[in-house]
């Protein structure tokens, strides 16, 4: 995580570089292909990867607001998570963790009329999470199964380096940091650590909009 993070400063650094040559008294949104001013909306679309319980993990979100004055974005936003398969001998069954969460979010964009600029998107909100167990009948059929499951309130912090392609399009690179409260799952069978969900994640948006 420390290269990624040393990556997304790295990203930043050029892109205020570049853009601080242009003209800012401009007030129309300078995209990639041509400029334009918009303001109003966006849904969006993510793919993060992440860590859980030292395996490896991906995060679908959503999320869509009103942008305000170019500025400041307020809206929804939800994700839902699920880490790699493993075989837990003390019950013979393939063991997963999975799960969700979602609330408000806000968002202040810094230098938005650029065709490059940074975001920082911030969420607070609660979600779910639990033990998922899989074996197959005598069918060959896959039968899932919830073992275990809890709880949590969520703020997630996070920076996107923001690429105007388009009048309508978006494109971001972004870095996060999850935070949760306690995951309390009682069970010495799965062996879930309270702090289970706090972690880095980095990935990919596509905002689709007005902006």
């Amino acid at each position: 995580m420390k290269k990624l993070a040393l990556f997304l400063g790295f990203l930043t650094m050029i892109g205020l570089t570049a853009v601080a040559q242009e003209d800012y008294e401009n007030n129309d949104i300078q995209t990639l292909v041509g400029a334009n001013q918009s303001v109003g909306g966006y849904g969006a679309i993510s793919m993060q990867y992440t860590e859980l319980q030292d395996r490896d993990a991906f995060v679908f979100g959503a999320r869509g607001g009103i942008t305000m004055g170019h500025m400041i974005t307020l809206g929804l936003g939800g994700s839902g998570f699920f880490n790699d398969v493993q075989y837990n001998d003390a019950t013979g069954t393939d063991i997963s963790l999975a799960g969700g969460y979602g609330g408000f979010f806000f968002e202040p964009i810094i230098m938005p009329r650029f065709p490059v600029h940074v975001s920082f998107p911030i969420l607070l909100g609660a979600g779910g999470v639990g033990v998922m167990s899989s074996n197959e009948d005598d069918n060959w059929d896959e039968n899932f199964k919830s073992e275990a499951s809890d709880a949590f309130m969520v703020i997630e912090p996070g920076i996107e380096i923001e690429l105007n392609i388009t009048r309508f399009f978006r494109f971001c690179v972004g870095g996060y940091y999850r935070y949760t409260t306690d995951v309390d799952i009682h069970d010495p069978v799965y062996d879930i650590p309270t702090d289970i969900l706090r972690g880095f994640s980095g990935g990919v948006t596509f905002k689709f909009g007005r902006f």
